[in-house]
């Protein structure tokens, strides 16, 4: 940037694509937390010079789970959406210069712009002191997060926006596409579960989504029990996102007061969900000699039919949402590592193996040491 010239700050889009939802649309994602945890979240966002146009928090500091002490706090995680990546970072690092490595700060705003956009489109700072709590942020374009929630390309932001999260900065963009991510995750875990199924098994299917072909589930270190903690303490925040949606779609019988849920599970129930899951995931499926669904109407009629109709469907879409998963976070476990520092993977892999070696009661001797990054919590 020459001397002398500084960033803009963007005024509000007047982009005429942007939708007009009434006020009531999307009800559902405005999850209620307290007061005192609301106000902390409200007020460590407030603090960011740099315009953040989408922002949530999510995990255990937010949300109760399963697991975890109540004597120490854990960190609390958020993911901010911006419009433009290295105005953002240009002005957040001149702001909180702690928040980002050493080496990071020395090759520039432009530095970090570039390796965000490696993979998913995202740059974490860990580790990070605000109003006496410690937070990890996720920085993201709009584009990016609207992206993944519609399409699934990478199942990453949609994969955590799929379980409960406090939104603290809203945009019209973001709730639509989220709207259509929350009814994706109930179409294919419809298409992988039973006629009768509970709700509790509806939940746990949707949160294992995005864990599934997480390379860091395999590491020792890493808590195994990660979907049953999240749903133990966080039913009545599921059912409140879930419910309406799941409740409007036919073929689906679900009363309020009940826990129990049926569904459809014929051939063309099967194939109306079939057909509405996010492209991303469709791109994946392969079937005879097809690469892809043939491109004649006729044959693609087929095509879906057949597949709808096929008995290991619920293990095919179980196994190609873990293809999407799988390279994504291997790349961004190492990109955590380029983002944290060696001093805080160090220290986020060390909590990890506490944690575990806590819950795991293993006893005496020393845990092993696997390699980890700030990335999932």
């Amino acid at each position: 940037m020459p001397k002398g010239q500084e960033y803009r700050r963007p005024g509000p889009s007047r982009d005429p694509y942007l939708p007009h939802l009434p006020p009531t649309f999307g009800k559902n994602q405005l999850l209620p937390v307290a007061d005192s945890t609301r106000m902390l979240l409200e007020s460590i966002v407030s603090k960011f010079n740099a315009p953040i146009w989408y922002a949530f928090a999510y995990g255990s500091g937010v949300f109760e789970q399963d697991g975890y002490s109540s004597m120490k706090k854990p960190m609390i995680d958020f993911v901010f959406a911006v419009n433009h990546t290295l105005h953002w970072h240009s002005i957040n690092m001149a702001q909180f210069p702690g928040h980002y490595p050493l080496y990071s700060r020395a090759l520039g705003s432009d530095f970090v712009a570039r390796v965000q956009e490696i993979s998913l489109g995202l740059w974490f700072n860990t580790y990070v002191p605000m109003n006496n709590v410690t937070i990890k942020y996720g920085v993201t374009t709009v584009d990016n997060l609207c992206s993944d929630l519609l399409n699934w390309d990478a199942l990453y932001l949609a994969g955590r926006m799929h379980k409960p999260i406090r939104i603290i900065k809203g945009d019209p963009r973001v709730r639509l596409t989220q709207q259509v991510n929350l009814t994706s995750a109930i179409r294919a875990a419809l298409l992988t579960l039973p006629e009768r199924f509970s709700e509790t098994e509806l939940f746990k299917k949707i949160t294992s989504f995005s864990y599934g072909g997480d390379i860091q589930m395999f590491l020792p270190a890493e808590n195994q029990n990660k979907v049953c903690n999240i749903v133990q303490k966080q039913g009545p925040q599921f059912k409140e996102l879930y419910y309406r949606l799941m409740a409007g779609l036919p073929g689906v019988y679900w009363k309020n007061h009940s826990t129990l849920i049926l569904q459809d599970t014929s051939p063309n129930a099967r194939l109306a969900h079939l057909h509405k899951l996010p492209s991303g995931l469709l791109t994946q499926w392969t079937m005879g000699g097809f690469a892809s669904p043939p491109q004649h109407p006729e044959e693609a009629t087929e095509y879906w039919a057949r597949l709808s109709a096929r008995p290991d469907l619920a293990t095919l879409v179980q196994d190609e949402i873990k293809h999407i998963v799988r390279y994504p976070s291997a790349v961004q476990t190492v990109k955590g590592i380029v983002s944290a520092g060696v001093g805080k993977s160090s220290r986020y892999a060390a909590d990890k193996i506490t944690k575990w070696w806590r819950a795991s009661g293993s006893g005496k001797g020393q845990p092993p040491s696997p390699p980890s990054s700030p990335e999932s919590s």
